[in-house]
């Protein structure tokens, strides 16, 4: 499947892979968006796409709509100066304005007007929570093996909450990826397939509405993970790397990693390793209650789906 950015950019996509399918929905997506947002004629979905997906992107337009409606203004700017951060943090720090807690669909807008963070509650359909809920399970073993008692804040065992016996999942964190550069791995010319993906339950793991999302939010660094895994694809014929053919088969976000986190408490942080022009999402699933999010240099708390630039 050949597909075109604004740029007239040609990505080949394989028609046997689960991101040609996201694609047509993030295609569904961002045309209802539109014309939900103008006023325009109703969008007719592909046939390819099944009943659950088209009502998971329709209730994703839906909370998208009612977010891009609700802009709150903040001070603050997505260009990262730490020296010029921390006399802010120290002039004003998070929640000296008060505290702002959000539970409707809302975006935070920086200095410029520009949009760094939606928040889009009850963004995802029971199926679509019940598909993620199932997928994790299968990755029990996995997380059960991630947890260090003196490593930093992300698999320090003392961020997690203890097991009990109502927990359905295994309180770890881990990384999962179709192509990337391992750790501890010297002289390493080509990108691997993470090892939380070897085992049998792989194939069974990878199903995203995300990257829907993404598609409206930011078309940019939509097309280009698109491209980037259509280099991937073209990368792991051509030099014979069959776990990675695999796996890209299955693989159905154009983000090239994904954290599963399972009853993790962080501290303020910020990833610094992040680009700044782009976004990251975080997804909650599950049953929980009294669970909260702070975005500090916003001055808001609470969140889910959030898709916030760090």
């Amino acid at each position: 499947m050949n597909v075109s950015s604004t740029s007239d950019i040609e990505i080949t996509l394989w028609h046997t892979w689960a991101l040609t399918v996201t694609h047509e929905a993030c295609e569904y997506t961002k045309q209802k968006f539109n014309a939900e947002k103008t006023g325009g004629d109703p969008v007719i979905p592909s046939p390819n796409l099944d009943t659950d997906l088209v009502m998971a992107c329709d209730r994703l337009v839906d909370r998208l709509i009612k977010a891009y409606k609700n802009p709150s203004g903040s001070s603050c700017n997505t260009v990262h100066n730490e020296e010029r951060e921390e006399k802010l943090l120290e002039r004003c720090p998070p929640g000296h304005e008060g505290t702002k807690l959000v539970d409707i669909p809302a975006t935070i807008l920086d200095v410029s007007s520009a949009i760094i963070t939606w928040y889009l509650p009850d963004a995802l359909t029971d199926a679509t929570q019940k598909e993620i809920w199932v997928a994790s399970d299968l990755l029990a073993p996995m997380l059960e093996e991630s947890i260090k008692v003196d490593g930093n804040w992300r698999t320090n065992q003392r961020w997690f909450k203890p097991s009990s016996e109502d927990d359905v999942l295994t309180p770890r964190c881990i990384n999962v990826s179709p192509a990337w550069f391992q750790q501890g791995h010297e002289n390493q010319l080509d990108p691997q397939v993470s090892a939380s993906l070897k085992g049998a339950s792989s194939k069974k793991i990878l199903k995203a509405i995300a990257t829907a999302a993404l598609r409206v939010m930011h078309p940019e660094q939509y097309w280009a993970g698109l491209r980037a895994f259509g280099s991937l694809g073209e990368k792991a014929q051509s030099k014979e790397l069959p776990k990675m053919s695999e796996t890209l088969q299955y693989w159905a976000s154009v983000f090239n990693s994904l954290s599963v986190i399972s009853n993790q408490q962080t501290p303020n942080h910020r990833d610094h390793l992040s680009i700044p022009e782009c976004f990251d999402i975080l997804t909650s699933v599950g049953n929980y209650s009294n669970a909260q999010m702070n975005v500090g240099g916003a001055g808001w708390e609470d969140g889910w789906l959030v898709v916030g630039k760090d």
